[in-house]
């Protein structure tokens, strides 16, 4: 897909990876949709940032936990800037607690921002795209798609499960939307780091060099242009995961 013209939706898109994503694509010439849950400031500041390079942005406010808001985020999008082209499910909640500390409520929250809001608004936005005549869609995992970690056990659940939603739709969608993921490594430190190592310290990759949102942003715009490409989760963790 030519990127050019087409409007995007990145939820979790004020902030952090999200807001890196949303630059990348609006450089790219796409009109983007920011959509964020409690960053007021940062999504006004991103809105500004993409205006400057020249596209059309909106800040579309809506709690992913709440199916309504999944409605209004896509509705609005439609009505600001015309309709949806590319879905970028950014937005994700990254608690740490210990495996047998987990309660119901805190489960069902990650399960419903990490998992069922990208499903919902993979229903939501499918309509539109197929009356554009293509689409894609972009979900962003991270390694522990791929691997147990036992003191994030519900967001390590809800990302593998987030991991075969996205083939399950690529499948169910194509030929007209494209779905592919993408399972970053450490790109960019916790908001509560303490300067200790967080995972993505040399030993903990193959490569020499740190990753950066950038590569995250790189590896998406491959795949928005990738016609070719459907189905596929890409590892961008320099080399993490085989170790």
């Amino acid at each position: 897909m030519d990127i050019e013209g087409k409007i995007a939706i990145v939820t979790g898109g004020a902030r952090r990876v999200g807001r890196a994503i949303s630059l990348g694509l609006a450089a790219a010439g796409a009109d983007i949709a920011v959509a964020y849950n409690a960053s007021d400031d940062e999504a006004g500041d991103t809105v500004r940032d993409i205006e400057a390079l020249g596209r059309r942005a909106l800040a579309v406010r809506g709690d992913l936990a709440d199916p309504a808001a999944i409605r209004h985020i896509v509705d609005a999008t439609v009505d600001g800037l015309g309709g949806v082209d590319i879905l970028v499910n950014s937005a994700s909640r990254f608690d740490r607690t210990p495996v047998l500390e987990i309660s119901a409520d805190e489960w069902d929250l990650v399960q419903a921002i990490n998992l069922r809001a990208p499903f919902l608004l993979s229903q939501a936005v499918t309509p539109v795209m197929r009356t554009r005549g293509r689409g894609v869609i972009i979900n962003l995992l991270d390694l522990s798609a791929l691997q147990p970690w036992p003191t994030y056990a519900h967001h390590s659940v809800s990302k593998a499960g987030l991991l075969h939603l996205t083939r399950v739709l690529a499948r169910a969608l194509g030929p007209d939307i494209r779905v592919n993921g993408i399972a970053p490594g450490t790109v960019l430190p916790p908001d509560d780091y303490d300067g200790n190592d967080s995972g993505g310290g040399p030993e903990r990759r193959v490569l020499r060099q740190a990753g950066t949102p950038e590569d995250v942003v790189a590896a998406l715009l491959y795949l928005v242009r990738s016609d070719y490409v459907t189905g596929d989760i890409l590892t961008v963790d320099g080399g993490r995961a085989l170790l």
